[in-house]
């Protein structure tokens, strides 16, 4: 029997061939939850139809996209209808979605929403409990699978950026069956060890059944009750989880995951170099402006100047004096003429000048007389004149 070959491109092209000229192929619909969106920068939305047991692959180009009435998301159920073609690069056939109706939110959507709504109620997303990442972390710890591509990017990121620090990977299960368990494991292990500064939980991207695990109630409060930072590293950007929203830092990736967890050693490196020329140019300076100091000292204390520096002190206390003995004159003067005003006031005052004019004081004892009802007669009295006294018996009284 002659044998016949063709190559790869010929049975796509046939495979193609059959189903194109399949008419109920031709105008399908199909009802499936949508899984593994993904909205391309040209417009067109690449995604898998999906059933409790099957799946199929679905591209909806960007025109059909502008006409439809709603957006598409993870987990929604919908009606698509198209066409079943080959795309030939792949060898694999897929619809051609020209119309899409809507029908529900898939089960597995409604369980994410009922969960995120209660852990949400008890507070478990809430700020105020995020836990600072470490700036310098020595140890760093891993949850995830030991055999996919996440723990590789993980690696080499950590391995680049900070080999100082030390890693610590634990193997654990990331999708199906007994994953979520799995990752608990893990969180509580590093926990119960306090063997490492920081957590790294995560894997790569997938559709919601991959990432459920990081869905899953007990690996939510598991974060949360972790007394280490965890820092979330599930799936690429558009993917989020549970996990993303109760960690106390979200990465897109694994690899930013690993960003985030350690600083860049060689920007450490240039800080440091930076530093030190900076510090070396200060102490240069210092020494400098001390070197500085030391000669103008040292050229105040030589001879010349000490000598020149006293005979200034000297000028300076001459002319001090000077000043001094003119402030005391003046004040001196003014205290003379004070006291020669105050002089002259006080002897026009003096009884002395009185007597002189001919005037006495006659005293009864001690007691000046101001009046004859104070004397009787046959009193010694005294009678001060201007140059001396006298004593007298008083002969006859008169009153006026």
């Amino acid at each position: 029997m002659q044998r016949r070959e063709a190559t790869v491109t010929q049975i796509n092209n046939y495979i193609k061939a059959i189903l194109e000229r399949t008419e109920v192929l031709q105008n399908v619909w199909i009802k499936g939850e949508i899984s593994n969106l993904k909205y391309h920068s040209s417009g067109h939305v690449y995604l898998t139809l999906k059933d409790e047991t099957s799946a199929l692959r679905a591209v909806m180009f960007k025109g059909a996209v502008m006409r439809l009435p709603f957006k598409m998301e993870n987990g929604m159920k919908v009606s698509a209808n198209g066409r079943i073609g080959v795309f030939e690069r792949d060898g694999a056939y897929q619809l051609y979605i020209e119309n899409m109706e809507q029908e529900g939110q898939g089960d597995l959507f409604k369980k994410l929403e009922e969960l995120k709504k209660k852990l949400g109620e008890e507070g478990l997303f809430d700020e105020r409990y995020k836990k600072p990442i470490p700036r310098y972390p020595q140890r760093v710890g891993v949850v995830t699978s030991p055999t996919g591509a996440a723990v590789r990017d993980i690696l080499n990121v950590l391995g680049r950026r900070y080999p100082l620090a030390e890693v610590y990977l634990y193997p654990a299960l990331v999708q199906g069956t007994g994953a979520a368990p799995s990752i608990v494991k893990g969180i509580e292990f590093f926990n119960n060890n306090a063997s490492v500064d920081v957590i790294i939980a995560g894997r790569g991207g997938g559709s919601i059944e991959d990432l459920w695990a990081f869905n899953e109630e007990i690996t939510v409060r598991a974060i949360f009750n972790s007394r280490i930072p965890v820092i979330s590293a599930v799936g690429h950007e558009t993917d989020f989880t549970l996990a993303d929203a109760v960690a106390d830092l979200r990465a897109p990736t694994p690899s930013a995951a690993a960003e985030i967890a350690v600083p860049d050693s060689t920007e450490i490196a240039e800080y440091l170099r930076k530093s030190n020329e900076r510090l070396k140019t200060l102490l240069l300076k210092k020494a400098d402006d001390s070197e500085t100091k030391l000669r103008l000292i040292s050229e105040r204390a030589s001879a010349a100047s000490f000598t020149r520096r006293i005979e200034n002190l000297m000028q300076v206390t001459d002319y001090n004096f000077d000043i001094l003995v003119k402030s005391c004159q003046q004040k001196l003067s003014e205290k003379v003429s004070v006291l020669s005003e105050k002089a002259v006031k006080l002897d026009a005052l003096s009884p002395l000048k009185v007597f002189e004019r001919g005037y006495s004081v006659s005293y009864l004892g001690e007691k000046a007389l101001r009046s004859v009802e104070q004397i009787k007669e046959k009193d010694e009295i005294k009678i001060v004149l201007s140059d001396g006294s006298l004593k007298a018996e008083v002969a006859e009284i008169t009153r006026n």
